[in-house]
């Protein structure tokens, strides 16, 4: 078959649609909405408003219901953008199928398959729409997504394979019959209730944070309304008293904050190649302790070229620029006739791989390694026999491909695969170590005559074979990636090379990149020990080298190492990788070469396959953790500010009047405090992100409980207290008196403007757990800077716009009060230095 002619398809496509599911109708907005005013925050603000409007307070019952409302719309705003940025990004996986259209092999879109194209499928891919099989060679399909049988099926001409499933193994034609909503999957799909997925391990640790917090503030607001009682207030003042202790114990903004900054750390990682498939893997990769990096593609460019070829007649030296077919070989004459012969039946191995030209450059089609083969075969002008034949496919367990036709049998593979099949080769073995010693890979090109009365299948043919040479190729590693690594030591990250290759070939490469370890620790496959805790000691080494593994040793590697307790990265681009992908902590798929096998069971996609992605894709994780503990010292710490003048007011009896009120402390929590809290979940990393290894637990842990309750938060509190009793005082005040009304509404204006003050200082204060304002700047978080500007702002609005100063019990402050409301920028920024510099000195001995 010819295929479809490229007019054709268009005009299918055209007259039946794209080839994609229909999509899932999603929750309606109202729904989303509603659910961010019915949550346990939201319910604990609504019941107090039914109080306050009962107990004859309908100001404080209005303004507790619009904050409610406002935190439920602008929770529902980022929980809305974030399900669609992660539509986004899931629209970037790529999916691409191979077909045969004008009569040569074509790789479209999957959703430009139209009936009647000619699909060319192979062990990896994903089978995109409908179709009966015309040809296969080895063929297996795991229909377990549609079937839930984990036997693969081996499918046959005039059979049926069906819209994603996988091809295991071997290759097929098929012949497209159905696309799109017309698949058996979209009838299933059809079928099927959308699945709430369960939630994530950070989801659930954020939720009990805010579920002992909400249980706290409920439980401290009951006692300190007791206390109120006790201390002679009626009962309309001892609630009053009671819901401002609540509210200011309630971090509202906390869990939007959070789904945000997961949110904008996906995608900044998408604008860096790295595709996360989950917004928890965000913060999962920032944990990552061991990294298991394949070497083809990842360390290096995955730009395969010949550059020696050894054959019994002597060496070969190919020359040529990347993947131009016009070249020179240079060597004995009888070698470069072995070449030839070589290069036939290594083209022949590689029916798909060729090259075409875009862009004023030689561009690969299909396996880098295969096209390289097909460029020493133009390179030296030779084509393969066009006669019909039959292909056994590439086999991770064999390690070798093999074709049979009129001519005989032609098999390529690895060499120690391919050697033992072989009449004996004086030199083969010193070739191969050379050819290796040089970085190269190494392939072993053998042949056979046809024989009459020749058994079908690969056990028959693949024996009694000739070597015809061994090819090395050269791929270059990336420019990059030697930094790459480094920044893993620096990070206290652990590095393992797993790869397929010969293991004098991974040596080299290793060393070329600076990823071999001081214990010099190369490996075999076939040398891991089968006990898996033998086999965790074993590989628990920076900078180990495993060649020769197979996908089955690759997933006990990962299980092995995270019994030692590390937080594995296991890169895969095959079928079989699959079940290593989703049995390492982060899965991260090749996004270029990969299988769509490999891609759907990985956390990470790499759009690039480079290995410098998944290292800057580990830091904004480890950034994303670091600024969740940031956002959240910043909430407990005006908390302490917020809840303090409820203390000191209910422990002098009431004799020292109330500093803030109620709906002041709401008018911090919804007005002021929000944006400089988002502002810092968006703190991009630094140098200090990558310095040693990130330590992980409990969101709530000593540090920051120090700092929120021992340093920032008393600081802050201090000082709006100071400023609020100072200004009383000089106003004639004294203790146990009712203060004038007038003197009240100015002083308590100073000290909620020492509170705001104190939290813009408190922002950047919280920028870095380590380096105090003078080291970090105000600069370098353009949003923080829009952020306190507009914090500014809405203090100004409180204070001045009328009804506001009225309303909340707050005036402008007096000329000296805004001096000593002032005074707590520099009073939060010492408090935080000091203690500071007094854990650099503990650390420091």
């Amino acid at each position: 078959m010819t295929g479809l002619t490229s007019a054709e398809a268009a005009r299918r496509l055209h007259d039946d649609g794209a080839n994609t599911l229909p999509k899932t109708k999603g929750r309606h907005p109202l729904l989303l909405l509603l659910e961010q005013l019915i949550h346990f925050f939201a319910l604990m603000l609504w019941a107090a408003t039914a109080l306050a409007y009962i107990a004859g307070m309908p100001v404080l019952s209005v303004a507790i219901a619009i904050v409610v409302v406002l935190n439920g719309v602008f929770a529902f705003a980022q929980e809305y953008r974030a399900d669609r940025a992660a539509q986004r990004l899931r629209d970037l996986m790529p999916a691409r199928a191979t077909v045969r259209r004008d009569g040569a092999p074509q790789v479209v879109d999957a959703s430009e398959l139209v009936v009647g194209d000619e699909l060319l499928l192979e062990a990896g891919d994903r089978v995109c729409a409908d179709g009966e099989v015309l040809t296969a060679a080895g063929f297996a399909v795991d229909e377990s997504m549609l079937t839930g049988e984990s036997v693969p099926v081996h499918p046959v001409a005039g059979e049926l394979v069906h819209a994603g499933t996988h091809v295991a193994e071997g290759e097929a034609a098929v012949l497209v019959n159905a696309t799109g909503p017309h698949t058996k999957l979209a009838g299933i799909a059809a079928l099927t209730q959308e699945a709430k997925p369960p939630p994530s391990p950070l989801a659930l640790q954020l939720h009990k944070v805010v579920m002992v917090v909400a249980l706290t503030a409920l439980a401290v607001g009951v006692l300190f309304f007791g206390v109120a009682l006790l201390l002679g207030l009626p009962a309309t003042q001892g609630f009053l008293f009671a819901v401002g202790v609540t509210v200011a114990l309630v971090p509202e903004g906390l869990l939007p904050t959070v789904t945000l900054s997961l949110a904008r750390a996906a995608q900044n990682m998408a604008s860096q190649h790295a595709l996360v498939r989950r917004l928890d893997a965000v913060e999962t990769l920032g944990a990552t302790t061991f990294i298991c990096t394949d070497k083809t593609g990842t360390l290096t460019r995955n730009e395969m070229s010949v550059v020696k070829v050894w054959t019994p007649a002597g060496e070969v030296a190919v020359h040529g620029d990347g993947y131009d077919p016009v070249g020179t070989v240079d060597g004995p004459p009888a070698a470069v006739d072995q070449v030839r012969a070589l290069a036939v039946s290594a083209k022949l191995c590689s029916p798909k791989a060729h090259v075409r030209r875009s862009e004023d450059r030689w561009q690969p089609v299909g396996d880098p390694m295969e096209v390289a083969l097909h460029v020493l075969a133009a390179r030296l002008d030779v084509d393969g026999p066009s006669a019909d034949s039959i292909r056994y496919p590439f086999d991770p367990r064999r390690r070798r491909s093999s074709v049979v036709d009129a001519d005989g049998v032609h098999v390529t593979g690895a060499p120690d695969s391919i050697l033992p099949l072989c009449a004996a080769r004086s030199g083969a073995a010193e070739a191969i170590a050379a050819l290796a010693k040089d970085g190269l890979r190494v392939l072993a090109v053998a042949r056979r005559p046809a024989r009459a009365g020749d058994e079908s299948g690969w056990q028959h043919a693949e024996r009694d074979l000739e070597l015809l040479g061994l090819v090395g190729l050269h791929d270059p590693p990336r420019h990059d990636v030697a930094g790459a690594i480094a920044s893993c030591r620096t990070a206290g990250i652990k590095l393992a090379m797993i790869t397929g290759d010969h293991p004098v070939t991974a040596r080299a490469i290793a060393e070329q990149v600076g990823l071999l370890g001081p214990d010099q620790l190369v490996l075999q496959g076939d040398q891991l020990p089968a006990d898996r805790d033998e086999l965790g000691r074993l590989l628990d080494h920076d900078g180990v080298v495993i060649a020769r593994v197979t996908p089955e040793d690759k997933l006990r590697i990962a299980v092995a190492l995270q019994h030692r307790g590390h937080v594995v990265a296991m890169t895969g681009d095959g079928v079989n990788d699959g079940p290593a992908l989703r049995a390492a902590d982060i899965g991260i798929a090749m996004g270029a070469s990969g299988t769509d096998v490999a891609r759907e069971a990985a956390d990470l996609v790499l759009l690039d396959d480079h290995f410098g992605t998944i290292v800057a894709a580990i830091e904004l994780g480890r950034a994303t953790f670091a600024n969740i503990r940031r956002f959240l010292t910043y909430h407990l710490t005006d908390n302490v500010a917020e809840l303090t003048p409820f203390v000191i007011w209910a422990l002098s009896g009431g004799s020292i009047p109330l500093a803030i009120s109620v709906l002041q402390v709401l008018a911090l929590d919804i007005g002021t405090d929000l944006l400089p809290a988002l502002a810092l979940g968006a703190e991009r990393p630094n140098e200090h992100t990558m310095r040693g290894k990130l330590r992980t637990g409990s969101l709530i842990d000593k540090t920051v409980v120090r700092r929120a309750f021992g340093v920032l938060g008393p600081a802050e509190a201090v000082m709006s207290m100071a400023a609020f009793l100072i200004v009383l005082h000089l106003g004639g005040w004294r203790f146990g008196q009712t203060p004038d009304t007038a003197l009240l509404a100015v002083a308590s204006g100073t000290a909620f403007t020492a509170i705001v003050l104190g939290q813009l200082a408190n922002a950047y204060a919280c920028r870095s757990v380590s380096r105090p304002v003078t080291k970090t700047g105000v600069r370098g978080n353009r949003l923080l800077g829009y952020a306190v500007a507009f914090e500014l702002a809405v203090l100004g609005i409180f204070l001045f716009l009328p009804p506001l100063p009225d309303l909340l019990g707050g005036h402008a402050p007096s000329p000296l009060g805004w001096l000593l409301a002032l005074a707590a920028i520099p009073a939060v920024l010492l408090a935080d230095a000091a203690s500071k510099a007094v854990g650099r000195r503990l650390i420091g001995r």
